[in-house]
């Protein structure tokens, strides 16, 4: 297996997708993307350069290293699978990389669709948010075969800072759904605690200056304080997918016997969000629900 690609397909162009298939072609590669909307294809070509194509299967043609980021499980399996899925443009001994979160077992589901065809598969999920896929500073959680991922690496780390194998396939998905059940206790406690310091007169910025040196410091804190205490909530990860993906986590724990009461909870509080119009929110909205409106 060599050590380097010539060409790269990305599948899927939105908040994420796009600046990370960005990172690829200024880093040389020659990159053939496409996109359910063909405008947003059209505009990433003018932007970095390539070449956009009809179908994911176009797209993967000629490609030896197939990237995908789309929605959810079956988005996935429509632009892999279908009969204009990459699996029937893509060259025996190619690798097919899934940045989307999904399930473990669509991961599994993958990897023996991939050998099939004689090609290879890695699942790995991103974390790091539109901000991490601009600045290329995204972490990366993969599952499947040392061998495959020795041989990737170098390509995700031009937009990963942090690329980690975690086990066999479907691992990856499983470290980015622990990932995300973190996520979710760390914004209801941040929310919590700035719904609590309003109520007492706190001045909340000076609040969060002092606690975050210390133990209640975290990623949430230092990059969503100050847009839930600007009440301003038109950006980052949007509540939606963050039920689609807490939705993940529940059905997996289910399966696995493990008990996250907590998750469960603030997957509720965020149906609350849906119901107040919030859907397309940041998750840092929870604070909104507190203060009800």
């Amino acid at each position: 297996m060599n050590d380097t690609f010539s060409t790269v397909a990305f599948i899927g162009l939105g908040v994420m997708g796009f600046p990370m298939a960005g990172h690829l072609s200024r880093a040389g590669l020659a990159a053939r993307v496409y996109n359910r909307t063909s405008a947003r294809a059209e505009e990433w070509v003018a932007e970095y350069g390539g070449s956009h194509h009809a179908t994911p299967r176009e797209a993967a043609e000629g490609a030896d290293l197939v990237l995908v980021c789309v929605g959810n499980d079956d988005d996935v399996r429509q632009v892999v699978t279908g009969d204009d899925g990459v699996l029937a443009g893509m060259q025996s001994s190619g690798v097919l990389v899934d940045h989307t979160t999904t399930s473990a077992e669509l991961a599994r589901e993958l990897d023996q669709a991939c050998r099939q065809k004689g090609c290879h598969f890695i699942d790995a999920p991103v974390s790091g948010g539109q901000q991490g896929a601009v600045n290329g500073a995204l972490t990366i959680m993969c599952g499947g075969e040392q061998e495959v991922f020795r041989h990737i690496r170098p390509a995700l780390e031009h937009y990963g800072k942090a690329v980690t194998l975690m086990g066999d396939v479907g691992a990856g998905q499983m470290a980015k759904m622990v990932n995300q059940i973190c996520i979710a206790g760390l914004v209801q406690g941040l929310a919590e605690g700035l719904h609590f310091a309003e109520r007492a007169g706190l001045d909340r910025e000076l609040l969060v200056e002092v606690i975050s040196q210390g133990a209640a410091g975290s990623w949430q804190m230092e990059n969503r304080h100050a847009t839930m205490i600007a009440d301003h909530y038109e950006h980052g990860f949007a509540v939606n997918w963050m039920r689609k993906d807490l939705d993940i986590c529940l059905a997996e724990a289910r399966r696995l016997g493990a008990r996250l009461p907590v998750t469960a909870l603030v997957d509720q509080f965020y149906g609350d969000i849906q119901a107040m119009g919030g859907g397309r929110w940041d998750t840092s909205s929870l604070l909104k629900r507190l203060q009800g409106s």
